[in-house]
């Protein structure tokens, strides 16, 4: 297979790994773009009767640092031919929950984060995918309880074709304690109009394309948070630390205009859902689970101006201005 190729395919994968959007998009990797959302996830009913609600606004930027097509030779002293693109990636993120409609006493938290991801496609060395990030979650009360959080990893790449690629590898990741998460990934087209991909345990989507402008996601999905904020009475100050997560189901709908903005809708169902507080000794305050309940969401992705390295890059390996905006 020719090495634009390897390139392409890696990094449709390299997309929903970072990204964790809802629609292929050539884009997100090759030019700086931005990308504002919104959600809501409705009020539901906990054992104490207690109505618990989420609501989260987030910014997401992608900016390449590095594209180029390297020659040389490898151990063996045989010529190799060498591509890498090395992307930036920011995020900031406030969180709202809410028990009866009511703000909690922390109001929300903020939590940001900076990574580099890089792509590296070699004949003699195949395929590989490195990334590293680290970020903070703190309560909007207080800048005294932080809860940092770093990931790092790499994945290596099987290809089958252009239609076809699986993608295996681990994740080192820290958010109040150490663990090691393997990954493994899966890309296939079914026909012209259909794509399932999945990167596991993080996310499951089918794209289904309408034409060069339109397209629907199923999407599947593991999200929440997880932020430390105190509780202050007269004879201490208490740390505590609050765990969320759920398993999301939606569809979303994405139109593409003018070639710099994607516009998407989405809703659907959340399960699976779990609220647990906890000390700094790490021992069970409380432990709810709330019932199922549907959210929406909206975002806009704004591609800006064509980077200078990343256009010389896509024209030397082939890609030229085909599939880069939809």
């Amino acid at each position: 297979m020719k090495l634009h190729q390897l390139v392409l395919v890696l990094a449709l994968s390299l997309y929903y790994s970072a990204a964790s959007a809802q629609q292929l998009s050539l884009s997100r990797l090759f030019y700086p773009n931005v990308t504002l959302r919104a959600e809501y996830f409705a009020p539901a009913n906990v054992p104490t009767s207690t109505d618990f609600g989420l609501t989260r606004t987030s910014f997401f930027g992608m900016v390449p640092l590095q594209s180029e097509v390297q020659a040389g030779f490898s151990l063996r002293k045989k010529f190799d031919l060498r591509a890498v693109h090395t992307v930036a990636i920011a995020q900031f993120s406030q969180l709202q929950p809410t028990f009866d409609g009511v703000k909690t006493p922390t109001n929300g938290y903020k939590t940001g984060s900076l990574g580099v991801i890089r792509l590296q496609a070699s004949i003699k060395d195949r395929l590989w995918v490195y990334g590293a990030g680290l970020g903070i979650t703190e309560t909007n009360e207080t800048f005294f309880t932080p809860s940092p959080y770093l990931w790092g990893g790499a994945a290596r790449m099987h290809i089958f074709g252009l239609q076809s690629q699986i993608l295996y590898g681990s994740m080192l990741v820290y958010s109040q304690k150490l663990r090691v998460v393997p990954v493994v990934g899966v890309n296939k087209r079914f026909g012209p109009q259909w794509r399932a991909t999945a990167l596991l345990p993080f996310m499951a989507d089918v794209n289904y394309k309408i034409n060069k402008w339109a397209n629907v996601d199923f999407i599947a999905g593991v999200n929440g948070y997880s932020g430390g904020f105190q509780i202050q009475t007269p004879e201490e100050k208490m740390l505590r630390r609050q765990n969320y997560q759920h398993l999301k189901l939606g569809v979303a709908a994405n139109a593409h205009l003018f070639t710099i903005l994607n516009v998407s809708v989405e809703a659907g169902m959340t399960g699976f859902r779990q609220l647990r507080t906890f000390n700094s000794a790490r021992e069970n305050l409380t432990a709810y689970s709330p019932a199922p309940a549907p959210y929406i969401g909206a975002s806009v992705r704004y591609i800006t101006s064509r980077s200078g390295i990343s256009s010389k890059f896509t024209k030397r390996l082939g890609l030229g201005d085909s599939g880069i905006n939809w």
